[in-house]
């Protein structure tokens, strides 16, 4: 629909005769008619005159802001917040450096508190979680196999083949922030060619 249309079907939706709307507007009759009939184009102050006057917004009326910009629409909207949601579930999983093992109950609470109604968006928010499970067990797995070397080296072998507990442990930092900058990275790509809510 053009901007002269929208402006007649505000008005008649309103319930205003254009001598009406240009008394509201302080506009001429002549300019309410000329508007209407797509003659000329209205400057911004006079379509926020108009948008006043009918009870609706500039940005509905042209589809743009004042200052030129085109308006998202609800879906691009709902496009970035899932996007911004999702990176922030993504960089919450940092709080591996401060909690290490229970670390993923972080981004689990930001997921269930989200209130999210995008199956897609559940998935993939679920997921990042999963991933985090994951990545916690393996940690005590990986550091249960270098207490079981230990041990059997310590017991069988000479003491100075022991392996550090450190080494596991920087070892799988490293990995985890490796997995998380790449789920962020996929979130971004995604994201933009808009695959988030499938």
């Amino acid at each position: 629909m053009e901007l002269h249309q929208k402006i007649a079907a505000a008005r008649k939706k309103k319930g205003l005769t254009q001598e009406q709307l240009a008394e509201l507007t302080n506009i001429t009759v002549r300019t309410i008619q000329r508007l209407e009939s797509g003659e000329s184009v209205p400057r911004p102050y006079t379509l926020k005159a108009i948008a006043a006057a009918l009870d609706t917004t500039f940005e509905a009326l042209t589809g743009s802001t004042p200052d030129g910009h085109p308006v998202a629409s609800k879906d691009q909207r709902n496009t970035e917040d899932e996007k911004h949601f999702l990176q922030i579930l993504c960089l919450s999983c940092f709080s591996y450096l401060v909690i290490p093992l229970v670390h993923f109950l972080v981004p689990a609470f930001l997921l269930k508190r989200s209130g999210l109604q995008n199956p897609g968006l559940i998935a993939r928010g679920r997921s990042v979680v999963r991933l985090q499970i994951y990545w916690a067990v393996a940690l005590c797995f990986l550091l249960l196999l270098t207490l079981a070397y230990n041990f059997i080296i310590a017991v069988y072998a000479q003491k100075s083949l022991l392996l550090n507990y450190l080494w596991p442990f920087l070892l799988m930092y490293l990995l985890n922030a490796a997995l998380i900058a790449a789920t962020l990275w996929r979130v971004k790509k995604d994201a933009s060619g808009s695959r988030i809510s499938s």
